[in-house]
């Protein structure tokens, strides 16, 4: 399949995304026992607040018109928080969402020095995609009946990293 470039979303993209993110979002709260995850929780109207917050950038990729891919970064102070990097499940493993991570970061800010994400720790695709994307394990922090695995990532330039 013919993937678009990376596309800026924004609030007209609201329900697109939110389905992609309950779709994307079921295994791994059935990974986690967690029916209750965040992404799984939120609305039309907080997806599409987000959306249009700037200070979120969101992006996603198309094939065929659909919305098969989708990120938002958000940027607080010098980081680029990275959050809701989700791949319809049909199109899962075919490298969708470390090329569309690594062009979002890409188009970043300059205020952005240092990129941080979290995933679950039964998340066994994202645990092995981020450092390989360069991501580095911080710390855990423990929910109910699992623990949140944090990473961290300097903002790289062709010259090297930003400080």
């Amino acid at each position: 399949m013919t993937s678009s470039p990376p596309l800026r979303l924004g609030p007209v993209d609201a329900g697109e995304v939110l389905t992609l993110q309950r779709a994307a979002y079921v295994p791994e709260a059935r990974a986690h026992e967690n029916l209750d995850l965040p992404p799984l929780m939120e609305t039309f109207e907080q997806t599409k607040e987000a959306l249009g917050d700037p200070a979120c950038f969101a992006w996603g990729i198309r094939e065929s018109g659909r919305l098969v891919a989708s990120v938002r970064i958000v940027v607080h102070g010098e980081a680029g928080l990275v959050g809701r990097l989700i791949v319809a499940p049909d199109r899962q493993g075919h490298g969708l969402g470390s090329s569309l991570l690594l062009a979002a970061e890409a188009a970043m800010p300059p205020v952005v020095t240092v990129f941080r994400l979290f995933t679950g720790q039964f998340s066994a695709g994202p645990l092995r995609m981020y450092p390989k994307l360069g991501y580095v394990e911080t710390h855990r922090t423990t929910e109910e009946h699992y623990e949140l695995v944090h990473f961290e990532k300097p903002r790289v330039r062709p010259d090297g990293p930003v400080r």
